[in-house]
């Protein structure tokens, strides 16, 4: 009885059918439904996809008279983003963007998301031909600009100051694909 080992020909086949097969296996570690690969997918949106404070961003200039927007506004004032004038004969606020403003309006981003642990999926199940988890996961948020830190704005966007505050927890859709678990669009 021959062996691999004494017949060298039947040694290269099993050698270049196992080398023929590790891309499939490692396309296939991608697309398994584990945390690991859920926080992959879910760091490769984010990296993309950064939390503002407006996601439905005001035109600028922008008025308003309503109490909690205007708290809000004078917030990004106090932070020299926007510039404030004040209608007294209609009781409404006027806002502009200064030259540091500008650069982040109109969503005044605040950083993007790492996650850091999945708490919790459903099982996959097909959707759309595609298989769905739901997870549950916890992040911390980085790249936080200065004005995203100061007293004024964190009291007046509470969503902010819980995104940053490095215990925030969130869920999303995740879908399974050759290339890997992703957000879908």
């Amino acid at each position: 009885m021959h062996s691999a080992r004494t017949n060298p020909s039947r040694f290269i086949a099993v050698l270049a059918g196992a080398i023929l097969l590790l891309p499939l296996a490692a396309c296939d570690s991608k697309s398994k439904a584990t945390p690991e690969n859920f926080i992959a997918g879910l760091n490769a949106h984010f990296a993309d996809h950064p939390d503002c404070l407006f996601p439905n961003p005001p035109i600028f200039p922008y008025e308003t008279s309503d109490p909690a927007m205007t708290k809000q506004m004078n917030s990004l004032v106090t932070s020299q983003l926007l510039l404030v004038s004040v209608e007294r004969d209609i009781h409404a606020s006027r806002y502009t963007a200064t030259d540091a403003g500008a650069r982040v309006a109109p969503r005044f981003c605040y950083g993007h998301r790492i996650v850091t642990t999945i708490d919790s999926s459903t099982p996959p199940t097909p959707t759309n031909g595609f298989p769905e988890t739901q997870v549950t996961y916890h992040y911390t948020m980085q790249d936080v600009p200065v004005w995203a830190k100061s007293t004024e704005v964190v009291a007046a966007f509470p969503d902010m100051a819980h995104a940053t505050s490095g215990t925030a927890s969130d869920k999303a859709t995740l879908a399974g694909t050759i290339t890997g678990w992703q957000v879908p669009d």
